[in-house]
C-alpha cells in the first residue's frame, strides 16, 4: 500500500532524512518510533508532499506520488491525522466533517459510523471546534480522515496530550481500521501503546532507520526496547 525507497528530505539546505526505506502492506499497521527530532514527522510530510523528498521515491497504492501536490495525494485515498489536529476552529463539528467527505476506490465511511466509533461525537455536532477539548478535537480529526475514504491513514502522535481513556479509544479505532483492511502508519511517542496495536515496527534515529522487525518481538524484548527507544 505504501513504499518509501531511500528518500532524502531537506528543510532548506539542512538534510533531515538520510535514505529511510519503509513499507506498509495492505491492511497492515506499522509503527514508526524514535526520539524527538529523529525525522518521524518529516517522513509523514514527505509522504504527503508537504516537504517533498529531493531524492528517492514514494509509492502509494501502486502509483508513484513523489512530488505530487498534497491535495492530489489525498484524493487518491491517503488520510492524515496530524499531531496538532488542524480542525477549523470557527466551524462546527458537523461542518468540519461535511467538508471532509470524498470518495475514492477504497471503502467509504459515513457520519453515522463515526458515531459508532466515538459515541460522544453525536452530541458535539453543533459545537464550534474552538470550544472542544483536546480529546474531542482528536475525535473530529480521526473522523475527518475516515470520511475521506482512505486506503491508508497516517497518524502523527495520536495520543499526544490526551487522557488515558481517550488514548484507549484511539488505539481501539486503529484496531478497527486494521479489521476493515485499512492500512495504518502510526508515529507515536507512547511506544508501548503503538507496539500493542502494530504488526511491524521501524525505529528511526537522526533521519535513518536503525531497526526493523515484528512489533511483538520488540514489545517482548525490554533490553532492546530500552536501547532503541528508552522504554
Amino acid at each position: 500500500m505504501l513504499s518509501l525507497s531511500k528518500i532524502e528530505t531537506f528543510y532548506g539546505e539542512t538534510q533531515i532524512l538520510f535514505g529511510p526505506s519503509i513499507e506498509v502492506g495492505e491492511g497492515e499497521v506499522v509503527a514508526l518510533l524514535g526520539p524527538n527530532g529523529a525525522g518521524k514527522t518529516t517522513t509523514i510530510r514527505s509522504i504527503l508532499g508537504l516537504t517533498p523528498p529531493r531524492r528517492g521515491r514514494v509509492r502509494f497504492d501502486g502509483a508513484d506520488i513523489t512530488g505530487l501536490a498534497t491535495h492530489r495525494i489525498a484524493r487518491m485515498g491517503l488520510g492524515w491525522v496530524p499531531d496538532d489536529r488542524r480542525v477549523f476552529p470557527s466551524l462546527t463539528v458537523a461542518r468540519n466533517l461535511q467538508i471532509a467527505v470524498k470518495r475514492t476506490r477504497f471503502r467509504g465511511w459515513g457520519v453515522p459510523e463515526m458515531f459508532e466509533i466515538f459515541s460522544a461525537l453525536e452530541h458535539l455536532m453543533a459545537r464550534e471546534c474552538e470550544n472542544l477539548s483536546g480529546g474531542e478535537m482528536q475525535m473530529v480529526a480521526i473522523s475527518r480522515a475516515l470520511l475521506g475514504s482512505p486506503g491508508l491513514v497516517l497518524f502523527d502522535e495520536p495520543s499526544q496530550g490526551l487522557a488515558p481513556k481517550i488514548v484507549q479509544d484511539v488505539m481501539r479505532t486503529i484496531r478497527r481500521l486494521k479489521a476493515e483492511g485499512i492500512s495504518v502508519l502510526i508515529v507515536e511517542q507512547n511506544a508501548l501503546a503503538a507496539l500493542e496495536v502494530s504488526d511491524r515496527v521501524y525505529v528511526m534515529d537522526r533521519g535513518s532507520i536503525i531497526h526493523e522487525g515484528a512489533a511483538a518481538d520488540l514489545l517482548a524484548d525490554r533490553p532492546l526496547r530500552e536501547k532503541l527507544i528508552g522504554m
